[in-house]
């Protein structure tokens, strides 16, 4: 017997309404009014793409930034706010970002 039987026991004539939980939906990702900027950097020899600018919350950033990691196949990691891609990946990346709704503006070459 759980707690919500022990409580219609006690109290037969009350009527219990459960309330339906809203549950946070995980792809859901925070969208801002300034665009993400998408660069291009070469650091060691090898190309990067550098996602900065982003306003929202750290959380919802990290989940960003592996979905694109998963997404693109690639590695890659976030530091400082920002999201390191490995790879010249600034095309696809940039539709990417456009698809869920953010606004995306190149920076460089």
């Amino acid at each position: 017997m759980d707690l919500q039987d022990q409580l219609k026991n006690l109290f037969p004539e009350h009527e219990f309404k459960e309330e339906p939980k809203a549950e946070p939906d995980e792809n859901a990702v925070w969208l801002q009014d300034d665009p993400l900027l998408c660069k291009y950097e070469k650091r060691k020899g090898k190309p990067i793409t550098i996602i900065d600018g982003y306003n929202g919350a750290t959380k919802d950033f990290k989940i960003l930034a592996k979905e694109l990691k998963t997404t693109l196949g690639v590695g890659g990691s976030f530091k400082d706010d920002t999201i390191i891609i490995q790879g010249d990946y600034r095309d696809q990346i940039m539709q990417l970002l456009k698809d869920k709704g953010f606004k995306v503006k190149r920076v460089g070459g």
